[in-house]
């Protein structure tokens, strides 16, 4: 078992395969926080936090009159607020006699075999069937609120999933003002907070930082997880690199507004807490009633940062997505919107099928702008009905001609806006979010539906299901473009606006599910804006998501090396586009944009009647080799051998888990004359293995002859040399070149 209990010395210990979590239910039943790291052999740990008197720190009635216990002290595992505890707290409550504050104090623990639920919630399940559930029940006697502590243990894993219920059992409504999923306290050490902050189309950009005495909120209050904040961090010692070093991951499995936030207290001990944001939050409960919040995915490594994001990578692909294309070899698709925004008609979609079934693409993706009338982005936007004057002989007779040509078909959606010039608005305008008497503030030119209304969602899946039921589309891209301002709801009384934020993404998992449920052969791929929405919450529904509006590879290396961090190569929505890049006007090569493109999902954003023969000889070659490494590169171990802005050049590796072989991917960000050689020590090869190195590389036109090479060239080299004394790259020369070497055990 995973999960034990020492009934004498009323110690709660989780253990995974290298990890310990332990807790103790202390006297007056209140529940220390003892120790979560590195795993060890059964022993107290209560022996670590020593009482004292702590001048100005306030003691619980029950320990009077000695003053050496004190809430404002001692590590927790949930605690309460207003009764002594003045650190960073998890939640806040307004109870029925107009108080504020609750005292929590243990009453019972259970453990149930499986992985507990969360209804209406995305969350983490038991793939493999060896979790276990730890809950662990705590009351307020005087208000009869209640709190059941959920752990879902994935001990092979290492994963420890959070999340907490609330149950009012008293006589009285109580208001949630503050209701988050976990409260982690680490006591002792020197600790970096690590983040991924951003904005549109430059998303989750590292950032790491001391920890210090002032409280550090990372979080979003755009009703998204956002473009400036990911819902993810990394709490590091001081000394953690990637290969050494102890540190902790906390990943929120939801897609709305959250906070995050660490706080070195007086006495140099550090509290993270993490959940929905409290901002525009008020939640009420009836007598009887119940809230549960999302789930945190918190995992521990005492070997650095890559063995942390491999923790992550390998339980967001096993233990999150889900459904046929979980694993599934997914197609290679080229979208129409870089290519023709929303200029085009069927003949301009079709000649694009043409070619991209000549070049090998797989699928044909038709973006913004082929239903309503949707001729710009002023109008259309709920009004899901082809438009015939651009498709003529409607969507049906497209999709079919597309499929003759070889070629799955997919197609843009954004359910949860609205155009007011559009069909659904002038019948419906109640159904969006404005506040009274105001006029709302508009994003992208559109509205926002109000998703916690049943009725939406029913228009919505009604629309939805015509559209997949009646054409044979196999990929829908979910679109969201802005964030949500203006928030009311009509449906909701005034008294309970606090909820609506909540209540929409309830509705958007609802809808998402039920199209999963009824259509299990569509692929759907997240997007809000890009990378808005890039979240374990979303990844419970789509197995990949859109990486960002930006497909500059030179951009794109930043922000997929800030995403690799938490979320594996395969969530990862990442194309070639054309050159110059239509964000930046940079231009890059065909074979430096593909190495970028390969570390995800792949595909195109171009028009590819518009390539030169040679360009098209290059795609071709291109996706052959994207297949040809495919497993290696959506299911392989993840190295980044460089750090972003470190050196002139960006490095990382896939690696097979059995060591069979590798690919090695570098990108020249910034090109020097007479430059320092670049060395790359690799990693997870076998180091008494032997490998044939095949080496491609981009070849400049350009390239005087004295740096001119063999485009591809191959030798053989030992594991051990290779990540030890690391392989040395030739001079590279040119406007952004790339070079990529694949390693084969020999």
């Amino acid at each position: 078992m995973s999960i034990l209990y020492d009934e004498q010395s009323r110690i709660i210990t989780i253990n995974t395969a290298n990890t310990t979590y332990q807790m103790i239910i202390g006297p007056h039943r209140f529940i220390q926080h003892n120790y979560y790291g590195k795993r060890i052999g059964e022993e107290d740990l209560s022996y670590l936090h020593l009482h004292y008197d702590r001048a100005c720190s306030g003691n619980p009635d029950e320990v009077f009159p000695s003053r050496r216990i004190s809430l404002d002290v001692i590590p927790q595992e949930y605690p309460s607020a207003g009764v002594g505890d003045f650190r960073i707290h998890p939640m806040s409550v307004h109870n029925g006699d107009g108080s504020y504050g609750a005292d929590f104090r243990y009453v019972k623990h259970e453990v149930i075999k499986g992985k507990y639920e969360l209804g209406g919630l995305p969350s983490s399940y038991d793939a493999a069937g060896g979790a276990e559930t730890l809950v662990v029940t705590m009351d307020d006697k005087i208000t009869g609120l209640t709190l059941e502590l959920l752990y879902g243990v994935f001990e092979e894993e290492d994963v420890i999933t959070r999340a907490v219920r609330f149950v009012n059992k008293g006589s009285y409504e109580e208001v949630l003002t503050r209701a988050l999923s976990m409260s982690l306290d680490i006591p002792y050490g020197k600790w970096d907070l690590v983040h991924f902050h951003g904005k549109h189309a430059l998303e989750r950009q590292t950032e790491r930082e001391r920890i210090g005495h002032s409280a550090v909120t990372v979080g979003s209050t755009r009703g998204t997880s956002s473009h400036q904040e990911n819902p993810f961090i990394i709490i590091a010692d001081r000394r953690t690199d990637e290969d050494h070093g102890d540190c902790y991951g906390m990943m929120l499995v939801y897609s709305g507004s959250f906070k995050a936030q660490v706080e070195a207290d007086q006495f140099d001990s550090v509290r993270a807490i993490m959940g929905i944001h409290d901002e525009q939050f008020a939640w009420h409960l009836a007598p009887g009633e119940s809230f549960t919040t999302p789930e945190v995915i918190m995992t521990y490594s005492p070997d650095g940062l890559t063995d942390l994001s491999h923790k992550y990578h390998h339980f967001i692909r096993n233990n999150i997505c889900r459904g046929k294309y979980q694993f599934a070899r997914r197609p290679v698709l080229i979208n129409n919107w870089e290519a023709t925004y929303f200029d085009f008609n069927d003949e301009k979609i079709l000649a694009i099928a043409d070619e991209a079934a000549e070049l090998g693409i797989e699928m044909l993706v038709l973006d913004d702008g082929w239903f309503g009338q949707r001729n710009s982005d002023n109008a259309g936007l709920g009004d899901w009905y082809v438009n015939e004057d651009k498709i003529k002989g409607g969507l049906t007779s497209l999709v079919q001609k597309v499929n003759e040509k070889g070629l799955k078909f997919g197609i843009w959606i954004e359910p949860e806006m609205i155009n007011e010039d559009s069909a659904l608005y002038r019948e419906h305008p109640d159904w969006v979010f404005a506040m009274p008497g105001r006029k709302p503030t508009r994003g992208r030119n559109q509205l926002v539906l109000d998703m916690g209304r049943s009725e939406v969602i029913e228009y919505l899946y009604s629309r939805i299901e015509a559209l997949l039921a009646g054409n044979n589309i196999e990929y829908v891209k979910w679109d969201m473009n802005r964030s949500l301002s203006d928030v009311h709801s009509n449906a909701l009384p005034a008294s309970r606006q606090g909820e609506a934020l909540h209540r929409y993404m309830l509705g958007v998992y609802e809808l998402m599910g039920r199209i999963n449920r009824n259509f299990p052969n569509v692929l759907l791929e997240g997007c809000s804006g890009g990378g808005a929405r890039f979240d374990a919450g979303i990844l419970c529904y789509s197995p990949q998501i859109w990486c960002s509006d930006d497909t500059d590879p030179i951009h794109r290396l930043n922000i997929q090396y800030g995403t690799s961090f938490g979320y594996p190569v395969s969530t990862m929505g990442s194309h070639v586009s054309a050159s110059p890049n239509h964000q930046t006007g940079r231009t890059t090569p065909m074979f430096t944009r593909a190495v970028v493109a390969m570390s995800g999902t792949f595909g195109y954003e171009l028009d590819p009647a518009k390539l030169s023969d040679e360009e098209k000889s290059q795609i071709r070659d291109q996706i052959a080799d994207f297949k040809r490494y495919y497993d290696l590169i959506q299911s392989g171990d993840h190295y980044r051998l460089t750090e972003i802005g470190d050196d002139y050049f960006e490095a990382w590796e896939f690696a097979a888990s059995d060591a069979s072989e590798a690919l090695l991917n570098v990108v020249v960000t910034d090109i020097q004359p007479n430059p320092t050689l670049m060395n790359i020590r690799l990693k997870g090869l076998d180091p008494d293995a032997v490998y044939e190195m095949t080496e491609k590389k981009y070849a400049n036109e350009n390239v005087p002859p004295e740096f001119s090479t063999d485009s591809v060239r191959k030798r053989e080299l030992r594991g051990d040399a290779l990540m030890n004394a690391g392989y040395t790259l030739e001079w590279a020369f040119g406007d952004y070149p790339a070079l990529q070497i694949h390693l084969r055990r020999l």
